[in-house]
This record gives structure tokens, C-alpha cells and sequence, in this order.
């Protein structure tokens, strides 16, 4: 089928007609507490093959005005003002009459693709249906359409995966389908609700590169909501903020990225860890939490959060409007630079740093502030100068390996595999190190870690600490060495009891190794030296949010002055403001207690920021290992230079122009992995640059760790350092 024939039926829109009009938009919702208002007199306009970017904080409004305008919300949800699809109001309508709309005029890509495909149903069946709900046509048209639309979102052999079920497929596969699906019907507008979030960096890659094919394909407006302020930078022309239900500032994407003119956009930049700067600058988190939205104060909701409060914020609500000063760049009425603050005239070239204060432990006055100048002068040169080299191994592993078995069905239950989840590392933290363990979901990073905690046994290798071999011991032997070696845990809430009081979770490792008694003093000072109230300890995990559960979690680690803190993502479910508050918490406690950090992660950011070194894993196996500055200043192994470049960048000239290094495919089967080098079935110079001579080699001879001279490891056999940044 053509496109011609998929827009044969309703209204069409002109290249510059206005095909989504949001005006004066309420949600409000009720609750057992009083009434919820979750979006307060949100208005935007797109035009089509225009992209808006929506970006906030969790809890801001970004996914319930969406789902708003979609007619998703439940029927106990008040909803009131207008939003127009190509000029029909779609507030208001019924579900026969909303069904009509959507799917075929509007279509919406949910967060989680494995929640929005139905498992019981093939993807093709699923992308069919899509098709015959809104058009006349047979099923072996539709099915056609469906295996046209896989590949055109980049899925592999769509002739067979059309029949796959959604369990069979990876999770960026999964999204891929869902793009497809709201591709079916050529739509006018796509709005995407956060489409990356929790997919691993050269997936997000892929994903984006399908959203922009469905564009292109489709000529759709998108609507683009997500916390990821890099995403933003490349694939939107216009971005508007919103914070506690509301729009506090709108404008292009260069307007609001280099010219921001309300205090909280200008947090949010500032709360970045960013691949382009250099490491060891401190992050300028917004200090505080949203508010709630049961009870807003009046007038700013920004105002508890904002340095620049002053009476008027406090009493009267600001609304969007040009800062005087502001020079007028665009004729277009919708390109317009708003910002609902009484005092953006003043952030005229204001700087992240020159308004907010990074959160200090060890005090925040003039002192504080020049010995924090005088660490920067002295910089990271550490690591450059080896005296990381000179510090004592605390923690090693030697030729660590750890098959799991794949075990047949029925009541014997044979071993008929293996997972081969780590195959032989070799790994070295030092005193006061950290040291960043990166790579895509299902490498082994996590394996790895509970391997040198002793929380799993490996299948063969060595893990020492402080130079005593630990897998030899027994558990009640590798007790008392547990106060020295703790983990934080990537979900806090997850990993912290509900109904115990946070005083009692952390003393409770205390009780346990007999010091109780100090628990009652330790306790307070615990929650002091993370950032949090010591008279809050009689409070439940349910009663904080997300970034204090997880300082929860690091003073509970922190209970029995350990030695080493294993980090498992302990940053990548929090929202970026908050993301900063714990990030200067760690480089803080490290500075004070003289810590070592084995920090988990696929967010190369975070990473850059944070580690003295960084060791790469793909399937099982370390593929580079360096300094961070050698890292990240020429990588030079090809998965390592895919990671580095799919990391996307928040200022949106560098993001648009910088060269990208594509992997395709998703990792191989961990039980059955490729012979020779692992990363051949995706490398991208296995695939375009090398002879046959060559690539044989690549597929029959493994390569091994080499140094090629400056301490800069690689497992390459044409390996060549490169600068991406």
C-alpha cells in the first residue's frame, strides 16, 4: 500500500496547519485527601512535521496531559479546557467517538513496551489490528503492511518476527514494534511518553533512529516527552518545561537550552553530568523536592526550591511571558521564548552556578567554597600521575567465571546449558578509587559485583580482599568481612522493608553484628552526614521520595564503616535534580571516609563524572580498561566508541552535528555466544572496514586484554583510539 492510500479518508493538514491545539488544559483528580491538580492550564500548539519536546520532573504533569488528550484517563478524572486534533475537539468525547480519533488522526507510544503489547497475541496480529480498526482493507494487505512496517522501524527479518510474540523479542525491539504500531495508520500527530527510559544507550540510539523513520514516513507532528534533557537537544525543534502542573517556560530548543530565562529550566541543565565537560567539576543540584500537588503554595509552585525567592514569588503566581530584555528572533508566534518567573530579566546570561549552590558536607560558607577551587585546581591529576597505581588493592578478581545452568523441563530437570553471564575478568579497586563497571543490560555487570560481594559463588576464578582469598570462606567466615564490603541497591525502594521506620533499617546492620548499642547515637549522624533530617528516622520508606530513599539506603550501607561500597545503577531511576544531589553525596562520603567505589552503570555520563577508571564489559568479557581520561578521550575499541557516541549530548548544535557510530542488533544469546571475538555480529568495522583475511581472524581467534602502552587496555585486534567528544 502507499501512504497515498493510507490518508485517503479525513481532513488532511497543510505543512503549516495546526493539527494539535492544547488550550487552558485541567486534570484533576480526587483522592481521600482532597482534590489532586495534576495539570493546571496547560496551552500548546503544533504544527505538522513539528516536533515539541515536553521535559520536568517526575510528578510535573508531562504524561497526564498526554494521556489527557488521548481520552486515557479514568472516568473519575475532571477534565476540563480544549485540545483540538486537526480542528475537532477531542475533550468531552465518548469512547466510540475518542476510538476514531485514536490511532488513526492521534497515536501515543507508551513507556513500557512490554505493558502495552498484549502477550497472548503475535506483534503481527497485534500491528494488523491497528490497520483493520481504521481502514478497509483485506488481512493479507494488512499483514503486508505490518512486515513493511517492521523494517521500516529497523527490526530484522520481519518476514519471521511478524509471527514472534512480545516475550521473544529484546526490549528495544518491543518499542520498535510499538512505533511501528503507531505508524499503521500514517497519523497526524505521535506523541511519545518517555520511549527510552530504562533502555540501554546504543538502544535508546536505535529507538530515536526509528522514531525519526516514523516521522519521515508518516509526516507527523511529535510530541516528545521525556526527563532526558539529551534527547530533547537532538530530535526536537521546540521544548517546553513544565513543573508542578504547569508550563514555566517554552521556547526553541536553542532558546531555552543556551538562553534559559526561568530558574528551574536552569537547574535542570545545571543538574547534568555532561560527556563534553571536563571531570571533576561539581554538579549544581536544585536543592529540595516538588511540591505536593494536594496542597501548591501560593503563588510560585518554584518559589521553596528557587535562590532568587523573593515576596512577590511567595503571594502572586507568575505567568509565561517574554523577558523584556529578551531579543525577538523568530517571526513565528509559536517560536516565541516564555518563562513564568517575575524576575527572568535578571538570568540573562546567568550561568547553573551562579544560582544554585551545590549541597556540601563540609559546610557551604567562603571556606568551603575555596577549599572546593582549591580541589579543582588540584583536579583528577591523581590518576595521571599514577599515585592510584601506588594505593593498596583493596579488592580483586582473577579469571572470574560464572556459568549459570539451563536446566530441561519436567521433574528431572537435566542441565542442557549454560548462561555464560562472566567469563574470565580480571578486576583491581584500589584505596579511595572509584571504579566504573559499564555496558548494556545482560553483560554481567551485576553478576560481577554480587560475585565479589560472596553473594553468589563464581564457577572458577579468585576474588580477594586486602589480599585474603574470599571464596574459599564459609558464610559464617565471610560475616565480620561484610562490614567492610557493603552494596546499594539500584531500586530503594525495592531494597528497603516498608514496614520498618528508616531508624530501624539502618541500625539493623548494627544489631546484627553486635553494636546495637551505639546504634541510637550512629543512627542520627548517619541520616545527618546523607542530607536528611535525623528526627525523621520514625518515618516509613513510603514517606520520602525516590532520591531520599536512596540516601536511606546509602547510610544504611554506611552503618558499619565499610571499606567498600559496591554501587549496583545506584542513580538511573532518579530524576536528573535529584540524580545530582546524590551524585555530589557519594564524591562527598568518598572525600570524608576515605571511600572505594565499584560504581555499576550503563549512563556514561554519570560515569565520566564520577570514576577514576572504567572498565568495560560486553557479554561476560572486559573489552577496555583505562584511566577515565584515556577512556573517554580516545576510546579505542569499537564497542566502547558506540557507547561513548550514543550517549546524547544536552546542547543541541553539538548533538545535531556530532558523528555517530551505529551498532545494530541486540547482544547475542549469553548460552551460545558467537566464537571468536563477541562483539563481530555488531561491530560496525567487522561489518564495513575489514578483509576477509581479517574478519576471519575476528571469527575464529578471541582476542585478549592488551596494553598498548599507557596502562590503556583493549580486547581488539584492530583496535585504533579515536576522538568522539
Amino acid at each position: 500500500m502507499t501512504t497515498t492510500e493510507h490518508k485517503s479518508e479525513g481532513p488532511v493538514a497543510a505543512d503549516d496547519e495546526i493539527v494539535l491545539d492544547v488550550q487552558d488544559l485541567n486534570v484533576t483528580f480526587s483522592s481521600e485527601d482532597g482534590p489532586l491538580q495534576a495539570v493546571r492550564g496547560v496551552s500548546y500548539q503544533v504544527r505538522r512535521g513539528e516536533a515539541l519536546g515536553i521535559v520536568g520532573e517526575s510528578g510535573s504533569g508531562k504524561s497526564v496531559t498526554s494521556m489527557a488528550i488521548m481520552g486515557l484517563l479514568p472516568r473519575t478524572a475532571k477534565v476540563s479546557g480544549s485540545a483540538r486534533v486537526l480542528d475537532q475537539e477531542v475533550i468531552g468525547l465518548n469512547d466510540a467517538q475518542i476510538s476514531k480519533v485514536r490511532g488513526r488522526r492521534i497515536a501515543m507510544i507508551f513507556q513500557d513496551p512490554l505493558t502495552s503489547l498484549n502477550p497472548v497475541y503475535t506483534i503481527g496480529y497485534q500491528i494488523v489490528e491497528a490497520i483493520l480498526t481504521h481502514r478497509k482493507t483485506t488481512k493479507q494487505k494488512a499483514r503486508e503492511r505490518a512486515i513493511e512496517l517492521l523494517d521500516k522501524v529497523g527490526i530484522p527479518n520481519p518476514e519471521r518476527r511478524v509471527d514472534q510474540y512480545p516475550h521473544e523479542l529484546s526490549g528495544g525491539m518491543r518499542q520498535r514494534v510499538v512505533i511501528a504500531i503507531a505508524m499503521a495508520n500514517d497519523p497526524d500527530i505521535i506523541i511519545a511518553d518517555e520511549p527510552t527510559t530504562a533502555l540501554d544507550v546504543t538502544v535508546q540510539a536505535q529507538v530515536l533512529e526509528a522514531l525519526e523513520a516514523a516521522r519521515k514516513e508518516t509526516g507527523a507532528a511529535l510530541v516528545l516527552i521525556t526527563h532526558d534533557l539529551g534527547v530533547v537537544a537532538g530530535h526536537v525543534d521546540r521544548v517546553a518545561v513544565m513543573y508542578a502542573g504547569r508550563l514555566v517556560e517554552t521556547g526553541t530548543v536553542e532558546d531555552v537550552f543556551y538562553r534559559p530565562r526561568m530558574p528551574y529550566a536552569l537547574g535542570l541543565l545545571g543538574s547534568l553530568p555532561r560527556m563534553d565537560e571536563e571531570r571533576g567539576a561539581r554538579l549544581t543540584p536544585i536543592k529540595g523536592t516538588p511540591p505536593s500537588l494536594l496542597n501548591l503554595p501560593q503563588g510560585c509552585p518554584f518559589a521553596p526550591r528557587c535562590p532568587m525567592v523573593q515576596d512577590v514569588c511567595l503571594s502572586e503566581a507568575p505567568v509565561l511571558t517574554a523577558p523584556e530584555d529578551a531579543e525577538e528572533r523568530h517571526e513565528d508566534p509559536l517560536a516565541r521564548h516564555l518563562a513564568a518567573c517575575h524576575f527572568s530579566d535578571q538570568l540573562a546570561g546567568a550561568r547553573p552556578q551562579d544560582l544554585f549552590q551545590a549541597t556540601e558536607l563540609r559546610g557551604s560558607g567562603p571556606e568551603a567554597v575555596a577549599e572546593e577551587e582549591k580541589d579543582a585546581e588540584a583536579g583528577s591529576g591523581a590518576e595521571q600521575e599514577g599515585d592510584s597505581a601506588s594505593s593498596e588493592i583493596l579488592l580483586s578478581a582473577t579469571d572470574l567465571v560464572k556459568h549459570f545452568p539451563i536446566r530441561s523441563k519436567g521433574i528431572l530437570r537435566r542441565k542442557v546449558g549454560e548462561v555464560q553471564a562472566v567469563s574470565g575478568i580480571d578486576l583491581e579497586l584500589r584505596e579511595h578509587e572509584t571504579l566504573a563497571l559499564v555496558g548494556e543490560s545482560g553483560c554481567g555487570k551485576s553478576t560481577t559485583a554480587r560475585l565479589l560481594l560472596q553473594l553468589i559463588k563464581q564457577t572458577s576464578g579468585d576474588v580477594r580482599y586486602k589480599g585474603k582469598p574470599l571464596h574459599t570462606l564459609s558464610e559464617a567466615q565471610m560475616r565480620p568481612l561484610r562490614r567492610d564490603l557493603q552494596l546499594v541497591f539500584q531500586d530503594p525502594f525495592a531494597s528497603l522493608d516498608p514496614r520498618m521506620t528508616v531508624w530501624d533499617i539502618i541500625a539493623e546492620p548494627m544489631q546484627i553484628h553486635g553494636r546495637g548499642k551505639e546504634a541510637k547515637q550512629r543512627v542520627g549522624e548517619l541520616l545527618d552526614l546523607v542530607g536528611l533530617n535525623p528526627e525523621h528516622g520514625s518515618r516509613y520508606p513510603h514517606e520520602f521520595s525516590g532520591g531520599q530513599r536512596q540516601r536511606i539506603g546509602v547510610a544504611r550501607a554506611l552503618a558499619l564503616n565499610p571499606k567498600v561500597l559496591i554501587l549496583d545503577e545506584p542513580v538511573s531511576a532518579l530524576d536528573v535534580s535529584i540524580q545530582a544531589g546524590v551524585i555530589n553525596l557519594l564524591e562527598d562520603l568518598q572525600d570524608e571516609l576515605g571511600l572505594s567505589y565499584l560504581f555499576v552503570s550503563h549512563d556514561l555520563s554519570v560515569v565520566k563524572h564520577i570514576a577514576d577508571r572504567v572498565a568495560v564489559m560486553y557479554l561476560g568479557k572486559i573489552v577496555e580498561t583505562g584511566t577515565t581520561e584515556q577512556l573517554f578521550s580516545a576510546p579505542a575499541h569499537p564497542y566502547t566508541q558506540a557507547l561513548i557516541s550514543a550517549i546524547p549530548l544536552p546542547d543541541p548544535v553539538k548533538e545535531r552535528t556530532r558523528e555517530r557510530i551505529v551498532v545494530t542488533g541486540d547482544v547475542p544469546n549469553p548460552a551460545n555466544p558467537p566464537s571468536g571475538c563477541r562483539f563481530r555480529t555488531r561491530c560496525p568495522k567487522f561489518a564495513g572496514e575489514l578483509s576477509e583475511t581479517e574478519r576471519l581472524k575476528c571469527v575464529e581467534e578471541p582476542p585478549v586484554l592488551l596494553d598498548r602502552g599507557t596502562g590503556h587496555q583493549d580486547a581488539c585486534h584492530y583496535s585504533k583510539a579515536v576522538e568522539l567528544i
